[in-house]
């Protein structure tokens, strides 16, 4: 599983998103730009700040 945490691109905000593959992951991320940070233009240098800050989920041992 892939995560993005916005809050890794703009501070304080608390949303993050889960999914299988990055090309989700940046398809609702970029719908989050635009709905709540009021981003009206996505440009190619956000999608690529966005696709550098996607992780693999850690998963806690136990």
């Amino acid at each position: 599983m892939r995560l993005f945490e916005c809050g890794s691109l703009v501070p304080g905000c608390a949303w993050h998103t889960r999914a299988e593959e990055d090309a989700e992951i940046v398809r609702r991320a970029v719908e989050h730009m635009r709905s709540t940070h009021g981003e009206e233009v996505i440009r190619e240098s956000m999608v690529d700040r966005i696709k550098g800050r996607i992780t693999a989920e850690k998963i806690p041992a136990g």
